[in-house]
């Protein structure tokens, strides 16, 4: 090519250069078109960063924004915050058991409920998951017992009675000291279900069965809602049938 006097070619850029130079087709037969060049985007954080964020983003209620700032924080806090966190997981993760009382997870068994003596051992309420149990026993105004079924009847996942802890509940029920069955199910079909199926089961004890109130919300569950609608409930339980 040529070029006026006194005037020099102007040096390519890498991009120029990537579009201006032929590779070879795989056959042999030409020359194809040369792939443009990707964009690298490095890790904001090591991987054993990113992997601890990916934890926490598990969590219920945590999204991988709140994960990651909730990273950064215990980052900033590592003495007052970081630190005290590990101890506290490490020291639960040795000592959680599953009461073989009332199904509660605590790391004493029997849990601190049931080793309480001020509890009223004969007002037993019966909930679905330790969610429920947790939710209730925060509002302090059943001073019962509990017993934690550990799910629910549902035709369509497939539990069956003996897949929950229902057998345990007429053994408790059958050893005497009971005066009163709290049915604190969740306000579904599913927990509807299975309140009537222990109420039959329940039904030749002498033994109070009572429920909660119906003010719950429809499709609502015991670990959402707050403390002014689980303390109304708990006071209009009333007897089932």
């Amino acid at each position: 090519m040529d070029y006026r006097e006194g005037t020099a070619p102007h040096p390519a850029t890498p991009s120029e250069q990537v579009r201006k130079s032929p590779q070879p087709s795989p056959d042999g037969r030409g020359d194809i078109a040369p792939t443009p060049a990707r964009h690298y985007h490095p890790p904001m954080a090591s991987t054993e960063i990113e992997a601890l964020v990916q934890q926490l983003a598990r969590l219920p209620g945590l999204g991988p924004r709140s994960a990651r700032r909730a990273v950064l924080h215990l980052m900033k806090k590592r003495e007052s915050a970081f630190v005290p966190l590990l101890a506290a997981l490490q020291t639960v993760s040795e000592r959680l058991v599953t009461c073989t009382i009332c199904g509660n997870v605590d790391t004493h068994d029997p849990c601190a409920i049931c080793a309480d003596p001020r509890r009223d051992a004969r007002s037993l309420c019966v909930v679905e998951e330790v969610s429920d149990l947790w939710a209730l026993d925060k509002s302090r105004l059943f001073p019962g017992k509990y017993h934690v079924l550990g799910g629910r009847l549902s035709a369509l996942e497939g539990i069956r009675p003996q897949d929950l802890a229902i057998d345990a509940l007429v053994a408790r029920v059958a050893a005497g000291g009971i005066d009163e069955v709290v049915l604190a199910m969740n306000a579904t079909l599913e927990g509807q279900t299975t309140a009537h199926y222990l109420a039959e089961r329940l039904e030749g004890y002498p033994v109070r069965l009572t429920q909660l109130a119906h003010g719950l919300p429809v499709g609502g569950e015991l670990d959402y809602l707050d403390e002014g609608t689980l303390a109304q409930a708990l006071r209009a339980r009333r007897p089932v049938g």
